[in-house]
């Protein structure tokens, strides 16, 4: 019989394994030969379902008091899986720009590799108002270059002015990151 707390826990674990589930048929969706605007409009309403599976994963999380190690893993993985694949497919469908893709997923690399360097000290790092900002910024891009709203604003699209913010506000959470935990990358000093 498992207790509350274990129900919880699984029960966020689903939400998130939900997500992780969703990548693909966004991906799918947004890569569908000639789907026209009703393929966009099912692509951008599975994204948006499955970034909000994000927030009630955090939501629940925090008002169940039941964050484990394993579902914060999961949950970061998720998110990265969301972007990234996402991005792929904008990219491949001449929706993103190969350069911020580039960006916004290196970032999403570095700070993978800092969080390995970082639990190597037992130390859990956490999120930060950064990485939140980055997140909803990166959505609401990602969302706008799946349904390519609208005439060109200048010379570029909407979307492609959100997806230029969203690489602004990428590198800063990733600077952010770094300079927080830059003192895990010191070396112990050698014993004698």
């Amino acid at each position: 019989m498992r207790t509350e707390a274990e129900s919880n826990a699984v029960r966020l674990a689903r939400l998130t394994s939900a997500r992780i589930v969703l990548v693909p048929v966004v991906m799918a969706l947004v890569l569908w030969p000639d789907g026209g605007q009703a393929l966009q409009i099912w692509a951008a309403a599975v994204f948006a379902l499955a970034a909000l599976t994000d927030f009630l994963d955090g939501y629940l999380a925090r008002r169940w008091n039941a964050t484990t190690r394993l579902g914060t893993f999961l949950d970061t993985t998720a998110d990265k899986l969301l972007v990234t694949g996402v991005l792929c497919a904008l990219v491949w469908v001449h929706r993103a720009s190969p350069w911020i893709a580039l960006i916004i997923i290196g970032r999403e690399v570095l700070i993978l590799g800092l969080r390995g360097v970082v639990a190597a000290d037992g130390t859990v790092v956490r999120p930060s108002i950064w990485g939140k900002l980055k997140f909803n910024v990166q959505f609401v891009a990602i969302l706008l270059a799946i349904l390519r709203l609208g005439p060109q604003l200048g010379p570029w699209y909407l979307d492609q002015y959100a997806m230029l913010v969203a690489a602004i506000v990428t590198v800063l959470s990733g600077v952010e990151y770094v300079v927080r935990y830059s003192g895990s990358f010191a070396e112990p000093p050698a014993r004698s």
